[in-house]
């Protein structure tokens, strides 16, 4: 993904705006220099909450990747994200309405029409969004429940994604394989016994460092948070709406 998370975008701080909703605005003028990796970025983050919606009202494979992929082409290409207003709601919600109107316009019939001959303007790696998609267990909830809970999970694998590059960069894998669990869930003595003498650390040495670990996620979720509000005073509210989704 491209990098719009920067150090600036501190929440309640100065540089605020700059979150992604720069990055949306760059993205909304064809002759910007930044609006390909924009949208690339904008992809990447909402892919796949995107594409199990459209699967969930009822397209098939083929239909919904080619879809998702022509939607956010379409995006760029009306200059429609242009009119995305942080002062109207959040940017998924701008995204969500855009792309039922999408579907409503029939975009899908001109797409099958195409299918094969449009350039993917996000090459997916690893694990495809169907095979992600079908694994998920069954879920009665409505399309709009559905795209919510599959954002507020798309957003904590980029905060976790994010914390394990940073310690894979220092050098630290290995630390962060032991402890990543201690995100979720909280060890038993017997574990943390158990993590203390692999990692070779004193029984305090080990509480310390699960501090900070789980001070830096609790950093980087609020900066990935911050990226999708208007100001810093929305920050904790998104918070309270992303943890009632995940337990609602």
């Amino acid at each position: 993904m491209t990098s719009n998370s920067t150090a600036v975008a501190q929440a309640g701080g100065s540089g605020f705006v700059n979150t992604r909703w720069t990055v949306v605005l760059s993205a909304g003028d064809p002759s910007s220099p930044r609006a390909a990796p924009a949208l690339e970025a904008l992809c990447r983050a909402y892919w796949y909450p995107l594409y199990a919606y459209v699967r969930r009202r009822g397209y098939s494979v083929e239909d919904a990747e080619d879809l998702t992929q022509a939607f956010f082409g379409h995006l760029l290409e009306a200059r429609s994200i242009a009119t995305a207003d942080p002062d109207k709601g959040r940017f998924r919600g701008f995204l969500l309405t855009r792309l039922n109107h999408f579907l409503a316009d029939d975009w899908d019939r001109r797409i099958a029409q195409k299918r094969g001959g449009g350039q993917r303007l996000v090459p997916l790696e690893g694990l495809t969004a169907e095979t992600r998609y079908q694994r998920e267990p069954a879920d009665l909830r409505s399309p709009d429940k559905l795209f919510e809970h599959r954002w507020a999970v798309t957003l904590l694998e980029r905060v976790f994604e994010r914390l394990r590059q940073e310690y894979t960069a220092k050098g630290k894998t290995t630390l962060f394989d032991e402890l990543k669990d201690c995100l979720v869930q909280t060890r038993t003595t017997g574990a943390q016994d158990g993590a203390a003498m692999r990692l070779g650390l004193s029984e305090g040495a080990l509480r310390v460092t699960v501090h900070r670990l789980r001070q830096r996620y609790r950093r980087l979720l609020r900066l990935e948070v911050a990226d999708t509000v208007s100001g810093p005073e929305e920050v904790e509210e998104e918070l309270r709406h992303l943890f009632q989704v995940l337990t609602g």
